[in-house]
């Protein structure tokens, strides 16, 4: 009777322990991050990287598919062709059958794997009729954001002082990148020096800054929250201190900060109003 007792204690306390991660994990989505231990995706908060999701879903169930025939292969052979029952080794050198199966079956796997891939390549390559650009410049080591349409542009840190403020070491910034939810936002990326890259896990966008071009992609976030991610491109010794903060603000909050980073960050004769920051070696 201790034991059963025993044993109901110990499943509503594991009980109690699930609902409460559950409970939790809900702030995630509000703030899509790195989480301690993660093994899985972060939330997808965009038409993006929902598609890349049910991509990664599929090519799971096709692996695991040809583990198991590869192991049930395996476990056949050396069962039907073990030395005890065949002292007499085959000499058979060819099978044109198993040869047309083994190079057929592989193309079309192939094949099969390449049309939703190419499909969510050319889905996230370009912004069709976006509601907003934004040029992404990067610079050793730190963002600068432009709105064109709004004329305004700005630098973005990594806070140094995150902890003592009650924010995110190495994720937040100084001035993050601000969008409205709901809206189609064209990105342009570049460089003003070395190659880096612009990675949001949550939208599924990563996209290089390649000196002397500019490289496009897009995300549309669908829900209000804060979404971290950082330059994914070894670019020298503060690689690390180039992290990404995409605040989305409802319409309304959306318009409220654009009326004050007109007049925080406007641009000038198209010359940008910054203010200069050290960058430590």
């Amino acid at each position: 009777m201790a034991r059963i007792l025993m044993n109901a204690a110990t499943g509503a306390r594991s009980l109690y322990l699930s609902l409460l991660g559950l409970v939790l994990m809900v702030p995630v989505a509000l703030a899509a991050e790195p989480q301690p231990w993660q093994l899985g995706f972060q939330p997808a908060a965009t038409p993006v990287k929902h598609q890349i999701e049910s991509f990664h879903d599929l090519l799971l169930v096709i692996i695991f598919a040809i583990s198991v025939f590869v192991l049930a292969l395996l476990v056949y052979v050396c069962v039907r062709f073990r030395a005890s029952k065949n002292p007499v080794a085959s000499k058979t050198s060819h099978n044109t059958v198993i040869e047309v199966i083994w190079t057929v079956v592989p193309v079309l796997i192939l094949v099969i794997i390449a049309i939703p891939s190419f499909r969510i390549l050319y889905f996230g390559d370009k912004a069709v009729d976006p509601d907003m650009t934004i040029k992404v410049e990067a610079r050793q080591w730190y963002w600068n954001y432009t709105y064109p349409d709004e004329e305004i542009v700005f630098d973005s840190y990594l806070l140094e002082d995150a902890v003592a403020q009650g924010k995110k070491r190495l994720l937040d910034v100084d001035n993050p990148l601000v969008v409205p939810v709901g809206k189609k936002v064209q990105i342009l990326v570049t460089t003003g020096d070395v190659m880096h890259s612009f990675f949001i896990p949550s939208a599924g966008v990563q996209v290089y800054g390649t000196p002397g071009r500019v490289n496009e992609t897009w995300f549309q976030f669908e829900e209000v929250g804060t979404y971290y991610g950082q330059c994914n491109q070894i670019c020298g010794i503060n690689h690390s201190a180039m992290p990404i903060a995409v605040e989305v603000k409802s319409e309304a909050d959306y318009a409220a900060w654009l009326v004050e980073a007109k007049q925080k960050f406007a641009m000038i004769d198209d010359a940008p109003v910054t203010v200069a920051r050290a960058v430590a070696d």
